[in-house]
């Protein structure tokens, strides 16, 4: 039995005449009179009435078609499904806070297109509440969040722990701040600081660090990737994560350097997120997949000058010592 074979008994049903049927279906009237033969055969049943006049459904007929009309209701469902599940699997939404894009994100996106060459991937920058408003609608796939140490994760998430980092002062090479080997919060008040507006997690640490103080004038803005162009044009200084700042081409260049802060022991982490209890496209979980793997490579990778930009205790002029190893695998968190 077929599907198209029950499909033209209905189409012969709802039309009234096995002619008008033919026509509609664009088959010969011969050529559909057989395919319903061959039905019968299989049923044992009479489908349809057949007159010198013409053909219709049978009584026999009529009596099958609540099941015929559930299996043809079955079958559309499926499609459906497929089609949907086709069209996930064909495009990618991802919000970010803008965490590690350069040294983690586009990379392992770049991956991503080699293996999955007709996904398409839109990455859509956001504030953490926002991608995790996304995340519990559906709208988004995947959400790449910072978080303090301290933080409380959503429950209704999963979360995977990618990358750990400090908070670091970035500047360029020719701004006072250079001079230091750590730079404290008195330093940071005679600057023009590049903030992150309410509702990213480097919002929250700054104004924890600032502690009421006012920096000498403030600029507001939108993600990591904006606050180090702004320091690359002069307008300012800002603090980010490390892992957002060393090896971005800006640091590679010498455009930007980053200094540790003095007497902060603040810990940083770059999570991505996704729903729980739902399944899962290939296509989302190999870019899950490539995210977590890339942020292990990453950690083991660098030098262990590199890997993290360490706070300094005590005075802002005392050079930093060795940095102790800090890396971690990455964790499931519910």
């Amino acid at each position: 039995m077929r599907v198209e074979q029950l499909e033209y008994l209905a189409a012969v049903t709802r039309v009234g005449s096995l002619r008008r049927a033919a026509e509609e279906l664009h088959l010969s009237q011969p050529a559909l009179s057989e395919t319903l033969r061959n039905l019968e055969r299989e049923l044992g049943v009479d489908l349809l009435e057949r007159r010198r006049s013409g053909a219709k459904i049978s009584h026999e007929g009529r009596e099958l078609l609540p099941h015929i009309a559930g299996v043809l209701d079955a079958v559309d469902r499926l499609r459906q499904a497929a089609n949907q599940q086709h069209q996930n699997s064909r495009r990618l939404r991802l919000g970010t806070v803008n965490a590690a894009t350069v040294t983690l994100l586009a990379p392992a996106i770049r991956e991503f297109r080699s293996a999955h060459p007709s996904t398409q991937v839109e990455v859509i920058t956001e504030r953490q509440d926002g991608i995790q408003q996304h995340l519990a609608e559906g709208s988004f796939d995947l959400g790449l969040v910072s978080y303090l140490r301290d933080d409380d994760l959503p429950p209704g998430l999963q979360t995977t722990e990618l990358l750990r980092g400090h908070p670091v002062v970035c500047v360029r090479p020719d701004s006072p701040l250079a001079t230091l080997n750590a730079v404290t919060v008195t330093d940071l008040l005679v600057q023009p600081l590049i903030m992150m507006r309410s509702g990213y997690a480097m919002h929250r640490y700054i104004h924890r660090l600032l502690q009421g103080s006012a920096p000498s004038f403030s600029y507001s803005a939108d993600g990591a990737e904006m606050c180090k162009l702004m320091v690359a044009e002069g307008l300012g200084v800002t603090v980010l994560p490390d892992y957002s700042v060393l090896d971005d081409p800006l640091e590679r260049s010498g455009t930007i350097i980053c200094r540790p802060l003095a007497d902060d022991t603040t810990e940083l982490r770059v999570m991505i997120q996704r729903r729980h209890a739902r399944p899962v496209p290939t296509a989302e979980r190999d870019l899950h997949a490539i995210l977590v793997r890339r942020a292990t490579e990453r950690r083991t990778s660098l030098p262990a000058d590199r890997a993290e930009v360490r706070p300094v205790q005590g005075k802002p002029n005392n050079r930093p010592g060795p940095a102790a190893d800090h890396q971690s695998e990455p964790t499931d968190s519910a």
